[in-house]
């Protein structure tokens, strides 16, 4: 029997199952506290299934796997695949379950060769049908559309919107897409039909606390799946 591992939570839908709603992709917090981050993620993490949880770089590797060794541990104890961005060596250090590489498509081309399949590896910083193009066919686990910290507004970004509702109508690659910074236009992301939906701020900064604002995202995530 193949043990199961974190990363198997990217795997995709079957061609039956694409009626099932969208699994949750959450961009890690950084508030600059790591403690309070942990316990945001903890409490986030318990409300509701998480397929993964994105740990964004910060100024340098070092920094990086620094935080990375305090988040990784919360993530892969809830079940969910832990990913590093950018940083691979690091991602070794810390045991992540994958990388998302945003830093150029040479880099992404090294890691597919290097991290998969034993790996997650996803492709961020696709600005265009061409360079989704490019990044799926070095048949990595996911594309993201939006950036991780692109939450700026209430919606999602349109441009990020049109990409992932072309990308899942079309390719078999899963699609990521980024959310707004409310969960009020949260049906928006749904409606590409992308596999995940990412979140960051509509949780970490939500009035009512993380765990209340997962307790929202699984009910409007449930109620989009329910057939009118």
């Amino acid at each position: 029997m193949t043990q199961k591992t974190h990363a198997d939570q990217m795997t995709p839908r079957a061609a039956d199952d694409e009626a099932l709603p969208p699994q949750l992709f959450l961009v890690a917090p950084s508030s600059g506290d790591d403690t309070k981050d942990v316990e945001a993620l903890e409490a986030a993490l318990s409300v509701a299934p998480v397929a993964a949880v994105l740990i964004t770089a910060s100024a340098s590797e070092t920094e990086t796997e620094a935080r990375a060794r305090r988040l990784v541990p919360v993530i892969q104890a809830a079940g969910a695949a832990a990913i590093l961005e950018n940083f691979t060596r690091a991602a070794g250090h810390v045991g992540a379950d994958g990388v998302h590489i945003a830093n150029g498509h040479q880099n992404l081309v090294i890691a597919a060769e290097n991290f998969r399949p034993q790996r997650i590896v996803g492709a961020g910083k696709l600005k265009t049908r061409d360079i989704a193009m490019l990044a799926g066919e070095l048949d990595v686990d996911y594309l993201f559309f939006g950036e991780p910290d692109g939450d700026s507004h209430d919606e999602p970004h349109p441009k990020a919107l049109a990409l992932a509702e072309w990308w899942a109508s079309m390719m078999e690659v899963p699609a990521v897409i980024m959310a707004g910074a409310s969960l009020e236009t949260l049906p928006e992301a749904l409606a590409t039909g992308a596999e995940f939906v990412a979140l960051r701020r509509a949780v970490w900064e939500a009035p009512e606390g993380p765990t209340e604002a997962m307790r929202r995202v699984s009910d409007i995530v449930l109620r989009r799946s329910v057939p009118a």
